[in-house]
């Protein structure tokens, strides 16, 4: 009996088997982040050395993929803020689900002063 070596052709070989082809555990090292040219100071939270006084408003420029739960969110810290600026502007508003870019919105101040 003749012993044959089974050869596959490429087209029949899973890319684990080819020569060079990457296997699932065979991953190369990926390059480190570079965070060399990070400033700090830097935050989506309001100036916290001025923060809103009550009774004061500010204004926010909606921009694409803006909710009112995160605009609330950044402006107070709390995403169930969100009807504080509903209310605050019904006069362009009859939906809190429907805000578009461009819209101005009043920002209302923190009850009470600072928290």
């Amino acid at each position: 009996m003749h012993n044959a070596t089974y050869h596959p052709r490429s087209d029949e070989m899973l890319p684990t088997q080819m020569e060079g082809s990457l296997g699932l555990f065979d991953r190369k090292e990926k390059k480190k982040a570079d965070f060399s040219n990070v400033q700090s100071g830097s935050s989506t939270r309001p100036d916290a050395s001025a923060p809103p006084t009550a009774g004061s408003s500010n204004s926010y420029t909606v921009k694409s993929g803006d909710t009112l739960s995160a605009i609330a969110k950044r402006e107070y810290g709390d995403a169930g803020e969100w009807r504080r600026i509903f209310e605050a502007n019904r006069d362009q508003l009859d939906n809190p689900d429907l805000i578009h870019p461009g819209q101005e919105l009043k920002i209302p101040g923190r009850e009470g002063g600072t928290s």
